[in-house]
């Protein structure tokens, strides 16, 4: 993904959570960022959100 579609990505997702009534903190939407990116696994992004969530 391009940095421009990563970034309509998350937006879009974040704004969709928001109606929903939930929020995403910056810590995450980086990991995010990173995940999209190819920096970190699908994996090890689920480990770190639900590491940071005490799950």
């Amino acid at each position: 993904m391009s940095a421009a579609e990563i970034e309509k990505s998350i937006r879009t997702a974040t704004v969709s959570l928001a109606m929903e009534g939930l929020h995403v903190d910056e810590q995450c939407v980086a990991w995010c960022r990173q995940m999209l990116s190819g920096e970190i696994s699908p994996d090890e992004y689920l480990k770190l959100v639900t590491a940071r969530a005490g799950v």
